[in-house]
């Protein structure tokens, strides 16, 4: 539990950035060393969504939270 936590932190921080390109982040939960969050907003769709998930918040998740093998979005 205090993984989950610290990524949800993480997450926190980083959701103003996606929230200032019309974007937001929301965690779903993490599970076997995955965390998966839902992106909507300007995310859905936008071409550039996958790059910021992989090399902007998966990096600063395992940064923070070495455990973490990945970061996956789910389509609600």
């Amino acid at each position: 539990m205090k993984e989950e936590n610290k990524i949800k932190e993480v997450i926190a921080e980083i959701r103003p950035f996606i929230q200032s390109d019309g974007g937001d982040i929301e965690f779903i939960k993490y599970e076997d060393d995955v965390v998966y969050v839902k992106l909507s907003g300007a995310c859905q769709g936008c071409q550039m969504a996958h790059i910021t998930l992989k090399e902007g918040v998966e990096t600063a998740i395992k940064n923070e939270v070495p455990s973490v093998k990945a970061v996956e979005q789910i389509n609600e």
